[in-house]
């Protein structure tokens, strides 16, 4: 089996499972020096996520195939083969205010836990981020893990500020976002921030913000009124 990385072909002279495996055999037997991440190997910890064939993939999960083009994931400064710095997440993650801002002391149930079970499960491998076609126009975009956490937090009884984290995340935030659901196709978790954002999108609503698109679109020519004359 041949495999590419970068535009260049390597050859796996042995069966392996996973794609972790076959860049671990590339390492031993053909190129010592190439840069990859890993560390649970079973899915967990994200490290170890990279682009197959254009789309996101961890690679302790990833059965390869003959042919396979292997590549870092976007948007991150790249370090070396398929190593990114992924040291902006933190700064990210401030920005929007992911954590608990305004303590309330409450008991939480099982149905309280299963409100924000799924966006818990975020291990911030950042194929959601690496797959989303908005950052490439607008780097400043919050991303979807960022704003699905954002979600847990206003759907959490405990946040005493929800209105704080909705604030935060109206400029390049839940407004920016086009719903292409890229995102929620990449998520190796099965969480689907799409949903999450529509969902922040009617918080935003409930406290008073309105899309700032709206205003520049135009329903007068196509449908056949002038919106300004009248009907």
């Amino acid at each position: 089996m041949n495999i590419e990385i970068n535009s260049k072909s390597y050859k796996i002279e042995k069966a392996v499972a996973t794609l972790l495996e076959a860049l671990i055999y590339i390492k031993e037997n053909t190129e010592p020096t190439l840069g990859f991440d890993y560390g649970c190997k079973s899915g967990v910890c994200g490290a170890c996520s990279v682009r197959v064939n254009g789309k996101e993939k961890l690679a302790c999960s990833y059965n390869p195939q003959d042919g396979d083009r292997v590549e870092p994931l976007k948007y991150y400064p790249q370090k070396r083969d398929l190593i990114v710095d992924k040291a902006s997440q933190k700064e990210l993650l401030k920005r929007v205010k992911a954590s608990l801002l305004n303590y309330n002391k409450e008991v939480l149930n099982t149905q309280d836990e299963v409100k924000t079970q799924v966006q818990s499960d975020c291990i911030l491998c950042s194929s959601c981020y690496s797959a989303c076609p908005v950052i490439e126009v607008n780097p400043l975009f919050a991303g979807p893990f960022a704003l699905t956490k954002t979600y847990k937090y206003t759907i959490d009884k405990r946040e005493g500020a929800v209105k704080e984290h909705i604030d935060v995340i109206q400029t390049d935030g839940v407004w920016d976002c086009t719903l292409c659901g890229e995102c929620t196709l990449a998520c190796p978790q099965g969480i689907d921030p799409k949903t999450d954002i529509i969902n922040l999108r009617n918080i935003s609503a409930q406290n008073g913000y309105t899309d700032p698109n709206f205003g520049n679109m135009s329903f007068g020519g196509g449908f056949g009124f002038d919106t300004n004359g009248g009907f």
